[in-house]
């Protein structure tokens, strides 16, 4: 009994220290892109053509950061991402809740059809609504425009509104009515009730949602590409994609890496602060789904 017992404490560290250190080498994989990335863009091209890719620049080319900035119009790309992310989420979360309050909420006809229809279109490819898209927005005098690209990052598949849709109807499933019953009382109107109850209880769904499609829109690239022409709206992959054709040739390696490493910060950045917001609102929407 006695020996079962402390066999048991053994082989459960034993099966501890082998995930812990297999999560810290697949750690270790994601992080040295990243941090080759940044060392990279401080590096002059005959650093980068000479020198081995691991080495440390014997003398660190912040000007990169700079130049890319300014002479490349990276500070345009940028803004334009900035934009079209913070449109395209705001106006998808305030759809997305609306919709899947009404569907996990209310009983009428043709509800389950319409469920079913947003959930299926999370399974139609983006490249098949291009061509339609583009002359749509065309015949709307929105082609070539941010506001065009936002609205379309916004109600598309490539957003996150299909799915938003799926994992907001699974919080509002499990709210009690009684709350409603109870601000129906008080003289709430339906409108009312959405807005202070229903929404603020769901708010670990929305900060879920809301970064998975801010995610999503920062680095979309096809849409952006076809979309949109004019060079002093390109988005950031866009950008990217335009100074990597223009600046292999000229050799400006450093900058070109400067601009990509400006490019994942604020990634980077969202995900440390929100990072127990997105694994708890995944874990929340897993268990009320």
């Amino acid at each position: 009994m006695n020996k079962a017992a402390s066999q048991k404490p053994a082989g459960l560290w034993v099966s501890k220290t082998v995930v812990r250190v297999l999560l810290l080498l697949w750690t270790l994989i994601v992080l040295y892109p990243v941090f080759w990335t940044f060392v990279t863009s401080l590096k002059n091209n005959q650093q980068v053509m000479l020198g081995k890719p691991w080495d440390f620049p014997s003398v660190f080319h912040f000007e990169n950061y700079a130049n890319v900035w300014s002479r490349a119009h990276f500070g345009s790309y940028f803004m334009n991402s900035i934009l079209v992310t913070a449109g395209s989420t705001i106006l998808s979360l305030a759809l997305a809740s609306m919709t899947a309050y009404i569907l996990a909420r209310f009983s009428f006809k043709g509800r389950g059809l319409m469920y079913f229809i947003y959930v299926a279109s999370m399974m139609i490819p983006t490249t098949l609504g291009l061509i339609p898209l583009f002359f749509l927005l065309s015949d709307m005098h929105l082609s070539n425009s941010l506001l065009g690209l936002t609205l379309v990052y916004s109600v598309g598949t490539i957003g996150i509104l299909p799915l938003g849709i799926f994992f907001l109807v699974g919080f509002y499933k499990t709210l009690p009515r009684e709350l409603e019953e109870a601000a129906t009382i008080d003289g709430s109107s339906f409108s009312g009730t959405f807005l202070r109850i229903m929404l603020p209880l769901s708010s670990p769904g929305m900060v879920t949602v809301g970064i998975m499609n801010a995610l999503t829109v920062w680095n979309e690239y096809i849409m952006a590409t076809v979309l949109i022409n004019d060079p002093m709206k390109y988005t950031i992959p866009v950008g990217i994609a335009v100074m990597q054709g223009e600046m292999q040739y000229r050799t400006e390696w450093g900058p070109l890496f400067a601009g990509l490493s400006i490019s994942m910060i604020p990634v980077i950045v969202m995900y440390v602060i929100y990072q127990r917001q997105i694994t708890g609102g995944l874990t929340a929407g897993a268990l009320k789904g």
